[in-house]
């Protein structure tokens, strides 16, 4: 009989890796903030750090893209504290976040148990993500992060509305909808962290480019749309990153394979680049099922073709720096 070799797994001290919590865990959160949301469920973008609440800065500010909330993420190196949970909660209030996270290298019982308190009375959603270094024998320490405080039933959680709510069933037809379109995008193709479809008419998605998100909606006068939707948050900057990729526009719409809408959208501060087709969510089911695959077809080519061309979009678009 073989004798079958194992390594030896053992705990990596987070300070072996990260010696600072704001100089060097921090940054490390925000340029993987991706691995926070495969664990929530969520595709998160930043829009940025030491966001001032009063007298105190939280550490990260991002936004669920799918359901555009505020997320605040606060982050330890070191085991919970009291001092860190008031600072959640006084966040949450002053920025009226929808998605409080907080990590930390161990949590202690009882603030495990306040965030299953805060979620059981709060519309605010609470986590509790534990974070942690393996290493087996003489590897490369990895990031292993444990989601131990969600709300209540959060991987299972459907939204329910009345009859009273949604009389028509048409918010209901959409969650079913965006429902099947994110558990394929997720499982079958890694296009998305999301996992709770939405009664609403619209979901975007992380583009991994802050400022730019693949989006797919039920648009106004009876078509749906996907695209590309650009807000890197003051309309100069958008106008500008919308140019520098218009500049290549005969070559992008040939390597997507059919011709795109190219809407500045004048006096508006956001810009998108889109195609439509014919289709309402009152359409039967099998013509659900067509959007469907289209949908996730477009989206996924929006990501073949522009993708590689966001960063340096969002660079162009910048302001030159100016020499004092």
């Amino acid at each position: 009989m073989t004798t079958l070799e194992l390594g030896t797994l053992r705990r990596v001290d987070l300070r072996d890796v990260w010696k600072h919590e704001a100089v060097d865990f921090t940054p490390w959160l925000i340029e993987n903030i991706d691995m926070i949301g495969q664990v929530l469920g969520l595709d998160l973008e930043v829009i940025g750090r030491e966001q001032a609440v009063g007298d105190f800065a939280v550490d990260i500010l991002a936004r669920d893209l799918g359901r555009d909330k505020r997320v605040i993420i606060e982050n330890q190196l070191e085991e919970t504290d009291h001092t860190h949970l008031g600072q959640l909660i006084t966040y949450s209030a002053g920025l009226e976040a929808g998605v409080v996270v907080w990590v930390s290298r161990k949590f202690r019982e009882e603030h495990r148990q306040a965030l299953d308190w805060l979620n059981r009375g709060a519309s605010t959603e609470y986590f509790g993500v534990v974070v942690e270094l393996l290493q087996v024998d003489d590897s490369k320490p990895a990031v292993n992060l444990r989601l131990i405080a969600s709300p209540n039933n959060w991987s299972r959680r459907t939204i329910q509305t009345t009859s009273a709510e949604d009389p028509t069933g048409k918010y209901a037809r959409y969650q079913q909808f965006f429902q099947s379109l994110i558990d394929e995008l997720r499982e079958k193709h890694r296009f998305t962290n999301a996992r709770i479809g939405q009664p609403q008419n619209w979901y975007s998605f992380s583009s991994g480019t802050r400022g730019f998100q693949y989006s797919m909606s039920f648009a106004q006068g009876g078509r749906i749309r996907a695209e590309l939707y650009i807000d890197l948050g003051e309309s100069t900057l958008n106008m500008g990153a919308f140019d520098a990729l218009a500049k290549d526009k005969a070559t992008l719409d040939f390597e997507f394979g059919e011709p795109l809408e190219w809407e500045r959208l004048e006096g508006r501060r956001a810009c998108r680049i889109a195609i439509y087709r014919p289709g309402s969510i009152e359409d039967p089911a099998t013509s659900l099922e067509e959007h469907n695959r289209w949908a996730i077809d477009h989206l996924l080519q929006f990501k073949k073709v522009f993708g590689p061309r966001l960063s340096s979009a969002a660079h162009t678009a910048q302001p030159p720096t100016q020499m004092p």
